[in-house]
């Protein structure tokens, strides 16, 4: 994989308008670990889960703020995509809510920014991060987007690629700020907990994860017109290694979609953001299959 952010690129223009783009997710909140804080509907644990997750989003809207952004657009990016809460969210920030969206996690990002923050991640199902899953925790065992074990830090920087935007700031547990690394080198990270387990974590002070959050955000900025963004990989071939076969089959039945085993599809484009969203196809059509 060859990543774009390798590089700087000229310096950045103080006199434009900056404009930063921010997807934020809940499992990588601070203090969020477990399915009841994540799962919509679970009562007082959710309910506080969300309260966190705006007041997280809002450390990474003032920190851009700081560092000179005027213009923030905060994408809400977990489950239903209607966790944080509008009337708590920093003044200086637009919010999209709801789904379905067209780019799901990444919606708005083709609007025209600068940089986008990634907040809240988690890590790749399979590792040890908490609460780790790759876009569905009931459906995919792994994606590979070419041959490479993807998380939604990497597939969602390659749909911000395509748009020329390149990711400047992601925030999660060790594991996610471990991954962002590997994936964007050079990108800044704030690890806000220490996994123990897949539902245990030994987190920062909340204070001290969001005052780091606000430093990290407004150095983020000051990367604008050096970092580059991750170019997708052309042709796009998403891989989707499923939890059991009758998913799989189900899968197979979507045109163009390849039956590679008996637990693995995949689709392939020319156009990342149609393989992006055939895999999002795919996943819901595996969601559909009858439990046994």
């Amino acid at each position: 994989m060859t990543s774009a952010n390798d590089g700087l690129t000229g310096a950045s223009d103080r006199n434009k308008i900056q404009r930063i783009f921010i997807s934020c997710d809940i499992e990588g909140i601070s203090g969020v670990v477990h399915g009841d804080h994540a799962a919509q509907g679970q009562g007082e644990d959710y309910g506080r889960a969300r309260r966190l997750m705006t007041k997280q989003v809002n450390a990474a809207v003032a920190g851009a703020v700081q560092g000179g952004a005027d213009m923030i657009l905060v994408n809400d990016s977990h489950g239903t995509m209607r966790n944080i809460i509008l009337e708590d969210l920093h003044p200086a920030a637009h919010l999209v809510t709801g789904a379905p969206k067209p780019l799901s996690m990444m919606q708005g990002v083709a609007d025209g920014f600068d940089g986008a923050f990634l907040v809240g991640y988690h890590s790749r199902a399979g590792t040890p991060g908490v609460l780790n899953h790759t876009y569905s925790s009931r459906t995919v065992a792994e994606l590979r987007i070419n041959g490479t074990v993807a998380g939604e830090t990497l597939m969602n920087a390659y749909i911000a690629g395509c748009y020329g935007v390149p990711v400047l700031l992601v925030t999660g547990d060790t594991e996610a700020t471990n991954e962002a690394s590997d994936a964007l080198p050079g990108v800044k990270t704030v690890a806000v907990k220490e996994p123990v387990g897949r539902y245990a974590a030994k987190c920062l002070p909340f204070d001290e994860a969001n005052a780091r959050i606000r430093e990290a955000a407004a150095e983020a900025v000051a990367l604008i017109g050096k970092a580059r963004p991750l170019l997708p990989p052309t042709p796009a071939r998403f891989e989707l290694r499923l939890m059991n076969t009758a998913m799989a089959e189900y899968v197979g039945l979507m045109p163009g979609a390849e039956r590679v085993d008996t637990l693995t599809v995949a689709y392939s484009d020319d156009d990342y953001i149609k393989a992006f969203k055939a895999a999002r196809v795919m996943i819901t059509l595996a969601a559909s299959a009858d439990p046994y």
